[in-house]
């Protein structure tokens, strides 16, 4: 399990209002979520679920032939 190291950011009253984590937690998070993904590998990653939902095995390649 990750830990998030963070700062939390109160306003007058004492509510949260942000947060600040570090930089690298940030990175990791980020692309633990496909954040850091451009639309062009959004779409493959998408097309590729609809293959393997769609029971289409011709679309994928096995680990021995990578």
């Amino acid at each position: 399990m990750t830990t998030i190291h963070k700062k939390i950011v109160v306003d007058e009253k004492g509510d949260p209002q942000e947060v600040i984590i570090p930089w690298e937690e940030f990175r990791q998070l980020e692309e633990a979520l496909g954040l850091d993904l451009d639309t062009e590998e959004v779409a493959q990653l998408r097309e590729a679920d609809a293959d393997m939902r769609s029971g289409n095995r011709e679309a994928f390649v096995s680990l021995d032939d990578l």
